[in-house]
C-alpha cells in the first residue's frame, strides 16, 4: 500500500535533543484541516502521501478539529484502517490543557483534566499508547508538581512513551523540567510557535536552553498559519484560512504583518525560492530545532511544503537580511 522507497534518504531525520528518538525534519500537524468540517478522504490521502514521503511524526491535540476531538477521531479511523501494520514506524503525539469539554475539569493543568483527556484521546485515536503526551499550555493556577505528576503517571501507566511541554515560558519551563526529573521522568521535547514572524522562543532564550539541556524542539506554525506563503502577498484571498470563519487566523493579524510579508516575499523571490520554502528552512537552520510541523488542506499543499527540503538552507547573508525585516523581539506565544 505504501511506497517501499519512503526511507530512501529524501527525508532527513534529526535527533530529538540528545535522546534516541529521530524525527523527520518536517512533521505533519492536524491543528486545522482534519476536523469534521473538512474532507475526510482528502485527509486520508494527505496522511498516505506524507508517509510515502518519509513523514513519520503525526502531531495532534485533544481540541483539534473543528469541532474539538474530531481530528483525533478522524485520524484514529485512518490509523486503524490503513496504518495498523505500520504503528511502530510512527511517532503519534497528543496534548491536553486548552478548553476541551464543559465544566470545571475540561481544561487547564490538573491531574483530573490531563489524565481524563489522555484516556479520551486514546479512545478517539484507537490506540493503547501515544508516543508523546504534552501539557499543551502552562496553568498558573495549578501547582507545577500536580501537572508534572500527571505527565509522570501517563508514562508510568504505559499510556505515553514520553512527555513534553508546549508554550511554557522559560522560567516555568525550567521548573517543570526539574520537577519531572525528580519524578524520574524526562521532558523529551518542547513545542513552541516559531517562525520568521514569531521569534519568541529565540528572544526568550528558550532555544538556547533546550539545546544546552538536550531537549528536542518541534516548532509549530513555521508558516505563521499560512501568512508566510505566497497567497497573502497581496492581501487575503477568498477561501484562505484568514477568510474562514472557523479558523484561528484573523484578518487583522494578516494586516498587521502585511508589510513584513511583502518584504519577505521580495527577498525570497530574489533568491529564486518560494516564500514558504524559505520560511520552513529558516526554522530548521538552528540545531536546537528538531522538526517543523506543517499543516495541509490538500495533497498538493503537503507536497509543496515538503519540497522546501530541496531548497538550500539560508546562509549568513540571507539570515541577516531576514533579521532586518523581522528583527528578534519578545512576542506572546500563539495558541494551538
Amino acid at each position: 500500500m505504501f511506497d517501499p522507497a519512503r526511507y530512501d534518504g529524501r527525508m532527513p531525520y534529526r535527533r530529538c535533543g540528545d535522546s534516541g528518538l529521530l524525527l523527520p525534519a518536517i512533521s505533519l500537524g492536524f491543528w486545522h484541516n482534519f476536523g469534521d468540517v473538512d474532507d475526510f478522504e482528502e485527509a486520508r490521502r494527505i496522511m498516505h502521501r506524507a508517509f510515502d514521503r518519509g513523514v513519520t511524526h503525526f502531531d495532534l491535540a485533544n481540541n483539534y478539529g473543528p469541532p474539538p476531538g474530531s481530528a483525533e477521531k478522524n485520524v484514529g479511523r485512518i490509523l486503524a484502517e490503513d496504518f495498523a501494520s505500520h504503528r511502530d514506524e510512527l511517532v503519534i503525539t497528543t496534548k491536553a490543557g486548552h478548553d476541551m469539554w464543559d465544566g470545571p475539569y475540561g481544561k487547564a493543568g490538573s491531574r483530573k483534566h490531563l489524565l481524563a483527556s489522555l484516556d479520551q484521546s486514546l479512545k478517539r485515536l484507537r490506540l493503547e499508547q501515544v508516543d508523546i503526551f504534552y501539557s499543551h499550555c502552562p496553568d498558573i493556577h495549578t501547582r507545577l508538581e500536580e501537572t508534572m505528576s500527571a505527565l509522570a503517571t501517563a508514562v508510568e501507566s504505559g499510556k505515553a512513551l514520553h512527555v513534553g511541554l508546549s508554550k511554557y515560558p522559560l522560567p516555568r519551563l525550567k521548573q517543570a523540567v526539574a520537577i519531572l526529573k525528580e519524578m524520574g521522568v524526562r521532558c523529551l521535547i518542547y513545542q513552541p510557535p516559531y517562525s520568521i514572524l514569531n521569534r519568541w522562543p529565540e528572544a526568550e532564550g528558550i532555544l538556547d536552553y533546550l539545546h544546552e539541556e538536550g531537549i528536542g524542539c518541534v516548532a509549530f506554525s513555521p508558516l505563521a498559519q499560512g501568512m508566510l506563503t505566497p497567497k497573502y502577498l497581496k492581501g487575503i484571498p477568498e477561501g484562505s484560512r484568514a477568510a474562514r470563519s472557523e479558523g484561528f487566523l484573523k484578518v487583522e493579524q494578516v494586516a498587521a504583518q502585511q508589510e513584513k510579508i511583502r518584504a519577505l516575499g521580495e527577498l525570497a523571490a530574489a533568491q529564486g525560492v518560494p516564500l514558504n520554502h524559505l520560511a520552513i528552512q529558516w526554522t530548521l537552520r538552528t540545531p536546537a530545532v528538531t522538526s517543523s510541523i506543517i499543516g495541509a488542506r490538500t495533497v498538493a499543499q503537503l507536497d509543496d511544503s515538503l519540497d522546501a527540503l530541496q531548497s538550500a538552507m539560508p546562509d549568513a547573508t540571507l539570515i541577516a537580511a531576514i533579521d532586518a525585516i523581522s528583527p528578534l523581539e519578545k512576542q506572546k506565544p500563539a495558541e494551538s
